[in-house]
């Protein structure tokens, strides 16, 4: 569910969990959930080819137009509905520029993101699989099935994504600052989400 409390703002709740009042409706669990899975197809994949610029964003309007064009029962979709979904994401999947939007992370597609690499811990972690720990550990971490790798703020963090795929990932350790040494960067892209390039063998250990 999300509503809109006039002064509060957004949220994804029957009542503003500030003030305890009702706000407006904008929009139910299921367009929520619709608009989500939507926005990443666009803003991660390039769906519907999109006019996307180099740094992933595209037009707030433009993806409305889009996403009308293409699914007509979401006639009622405006701009401030990304806005909405965009500002009560728990994990700081999409930013806001002006009238532009773009995914932060999770992209198939290749660009060249300006993210903060200031304030990066000194250790971030990454889940694999028994199978695969080896041979990462000899040749280092690259992007797979995604364009950049994405590693997690926690061990907690890196345990949740791991388990997506297996049930008990092994969970491997970066060391950031040795990344930056060697010449590469990290970049933070999401609340608990981290991007770079690529992480030499030497930055990484079995946590």
């Amino acid at each position: 569910m999300m509503r809109e409390c006039d002064a509060h703002g957004y949220y994804r709740d029957e009542m503003c969990p500030v003030c305890g009042e009702p706000g407006k409706f904008l929009m139910n669990d299921s367009e929520v959930e619709r608009l989500g899975r939507t926005l990443a197809g666009i803003l991660r994949h390039g769906k519907f080819e999109p006019d996307m610029d180099d740094q992933g964003f595209v037009s707030m309007r433009d993806v409305v137009y889009i996403m009308k064009e293409h699914n007509n029962r979401m006639h009622w979709l405006r701009p401030h509905h990304l806005v909405s979904l965009v500002e009560t994401d728990p994990k700081g999947r999409y930013q806001i520029s002006g009238d532009m939007v773009r995914a932060t992370y999770g992209h198939s597609i290749p660009l060249e993101l300006d993210l903060p690499t200031d304030d990066v811990p000194q250790e971030l972690y990454f889940p694999t699989t028994a199978e695969e720990v080896d041979i990462i550990l000899e040749v280092g971490l690259r992007p797979s099935d995604r364009s950049m790798v994405h590693l997690s703020l926690t061990y907690d963090d890196a345990v949740r994504a791991g388990k997506v795929r297996v049930d008990d990932p092994v969970i491997l350790v970066i060391d950031a600052d040795a990344v930056f040494d060697a010449g590469y960067e990290i970049g933070k892209a999401g609340k608990t989400v981290f991007l770079a390039k690529e992480i030499p063998p030497d930055c990484l250990r079995i946590a």
